[in-house]
């Protein structure tokens, strides 16, 4: 795995340079993209940005398992996650 990573700040900035906006306003782009997102996400709705991503809501059907310290089985109850795929413009960025 890459030992490099770039945070929130880092990524304001530097989408802030290249476009030669404020970082208020990139940063309030981003938090909108986050807020629609989770809203979408929350609301059942997939959302598509064709080429680079997709992000959608699953679910997961209840189920037994097993407590690994004592080995009684436990009911896991049904839930919900988010599937985040990533799209073939960003795959083939990784190559």
């Amino acid at each position: 795995m890459a030992d490099k990573s770039l945070n929130k700040t880092e990524l304001v900035a530097k989408i802030a340079s290249e476009t030669n906006q404020s970082q208020a306003t990139v940063g309030g782009v981003l938090d909108s993209l986050f807020a629609v997102l989770a809203d979408s996400v929350s609301n059942d709705v997939k959302v598509t940005i064709p080429g680079w991503l997709a992000v959608e809501r699953t679910s997961r059907a209840a189920r037994t398992g097993r407590n690994p310290q004592t080995g009684a089985e436990i009911q896991i109850p049904a839930g919900h996650s988010v599937k985040v795929s990533a799209g073939s413009k960003l795959k083939a960025a990784a190559k």
